[in-house]
């Protein structure tokens, strides 16, 4: 699959690149993506929410009533769950949700989202660029040479590019990475994908693994 090359003025240079089909042709496996997406959204969570059982509430120890003869349930303790201000009854308690997936089937996952973005059309592939300073107009006036301006952006850089970085950094709807960065989750959550032409030979190198 070829694609044009573009300048970051949104202006064909006349090349073209070849997508490679080991990875942007690829049979799409769903259960590999539905996986590695909910490995990504698992490890996002903190897992620090905690409530206090029973036995680490503070209150009296008194048995708060006779045992029999009021016509109502039995009850020790003020700090039961039953009653307010008691402990919580099977209330959360810190957890870690990180899921582990071996290298392959994420491999396979990322190759999936990729072959659907190809089959989309939502693939740009720009030479590469940089910036002599930290300005994000700079950044906007690129997403709007691409018509971009509606879609949530996805840019892929094969070194780091720190000015770039910085410059996008404030707009929600773009997001750039490095090669190594890249998940089937963000790959997925784009509209378009922009890879600079450095950033192929990285990618492939990576998935071919």
């Amino acid at each position: 699959m070829k694609v044009a090359v573009l300048d970051y003025k949104g202006k064909d240079t006349g090349r073209k690149v070849e997508l490679s089909k080991d990875i942007f042709e690829v049979k799409p496996n769903d259960h590999a993506l539905y996986l590695d997406v909910k490995q990504y959204l698992a490890n996002q969570r903190q897992g620090t929410h905690k409530s206090k059982q029973r036995a680490e509430i503070i209150g009296s120890t008194r048995k708060i009533k006779k045992q029999k003869g009021t016509g109502t349930a039995r009850a020790g303790s003020i700090k039961s769950g039953i009653f307010r201000g008691g402990g919580r009854i099977f209330g959360p308690q810190p957890r870690d949700y990180d899921l582990k997936l071996n290298k392959k089937l994420k491999r396979l996952a990322r190759k999936s989202a990729l072959t659907i973005k190809a089959k989309d059309k939502a693939i740009t592939v720009l030479e590469d660029f940089e910036f002599d300073a930290v300005k994000t107009k700079n950044f906007v006036s690129v997403i709007k040479a691409l018509n971009l301006e509606d879609k949530k952006s996805l840019f892929v850089f094969g070194a780091p590019n720190n000015n770039v970085y910085l410059s996008s950094r404030n707009l929600k709807g773009s997001d750039v990475v490095m090669c190594s960065e890249l998940s089937t989750y963000k790959i997925l959550n784009a509209n378009q994908l922009v890879f600079l032409e450095s950033s192929l030979n990285e990618i492939k190198t990576n998935l071919s693994k």
